[in-house]
């Protein structure tokens, strides 16, 4: 069973420009000192740039620097294609030819590189809708602090309730002032909590 094979005119009138534009660019890479295989890449490379910044502009990243691009390559293949229509003598190729066509393979690379690892474009999340309002975050509830538990009654033993009752009068009959808290403490060698609760009850 054949395949109809359909022939596009559109198609068709690309691959003769291509080829056209290939052969200008090749004749003007090689009357400008470029010869055997050099020749052949000139073509090749202004093209491919021509297809990286087309594909960039495509992608709809960095639009600016694909239409940068896509004007230099433009501008090369059309250079040779107006340069090799008898406006030029390919026998004698100016200097500043000969300088444009050795200067253009860095000039390739560098649009290529760019092209190639230029910053992606950043992709939209598919789960969300464009015009749609992103949820707002629930509140926050406050932490509260736990509540500090009350401190526990400090039981005394009667006899060293006596004992401070003794120290604190002799200070109130040596200074004429009660005892304080530290005082008592420091008199009687025991821990602040315990003081406390002394002092407490000789009130």
């Amino acid at each position: 069973m054949r395949l109809p094979v359909r022939i596009d005119a559109v198609l068709v009138q690309a691959l003769i420009a291509a080829a056209l534009s290939f052969a200008h660019l090749h004749d003007l890479a090689s009357a400008a000192g470029q010869h055997g295989w050099k020749a052949w890449a000139y073509p090749v490379s202004v093209d491919l740039l021509m297809v990286a910044a087309w594909r960039r502009l495509r992608s709809g990243g960095a639009k600016a620097a694909g239409w940068c691009w896509f004007l230099v390559a433009l501008t090369a293949s059309l250079g040779a294609n107006v340069a090799t229509a008898g406006l030029l003598d390919l026998n004698v190729v100016p200097a500043w030819l000969r300088i444009l066509v050795a200067g253009w393979p860095a000039v390739a690379f560098l649009g290529g590189t760019l092209l190639a690892h230029g910053p992606a474009t950043p992709q939209r999340d598919p789960a969300v809708k464009e015009g749609a309002v992103p949820p707002l975050p629930a509140p926050e509830l406050p932490i509260r602090a736990p509540e500090s538990a009350p401190p526990a009654t400090v039981s005394v033993p009667p006899a060293l309730v006596a004992l401070a009752r003794k120290v604190a009068d002799e200070h109130r009959a040596r200074t004429g002032t009660a005892i304080d808290t530290s005082t008592l403490r420091a008199r009687l060698g025991v821990p602040m909590p315990l003081a406390e609760a002394i002092a407490a009850q000789l009130t």
